[in-house]
């Protein structure tokens, strides 16, 4: 499994930007937890990392917005810091609701 961190920024001054920004959204939750309002961390192997990528470079528009990958190291715990509100949770741990 490859941890990744997903940060985007996507222009929004027009209505185009905005479906953009929902899209780019949509896709990142589908495939991690948000940790701020534009990132987002992610797990996958390298095939769904490959079709992550595809999916975000179909949703932007390059000449507008942009996107960074960045894979973490690991443990999580070890490299992450997180001060204030911590919006993280580990889904490989058992839940209790």
């Amino acid at each position: 499994m490859i941890d990744l961190l997903v940060c985007y920024d996507v222009k929004t001054e027009t209505e185009a930007g905005r479906r953009r920004l929902r899209r780019v959204a949509k896709i990142c939750v589908a495939h991690g937890q948000r940790v701020q309002n534009s990132v987002f961390e992610v797990g996958v192997t390298d095939v769904q990392l490959l079709q992550l990528r595809e999916k975000l470079l179909n949703a932007m528009d390059v000449t507008e917005d942009s996107i960074r990958i960045y894979r973490l190291r690991q443990p999580r715990e070890k490299f992450v810091e997180a001060h204030g509100v911590d919006k993280y949770m580990d889904f490989s741990e058992p839940l209790i609701l």
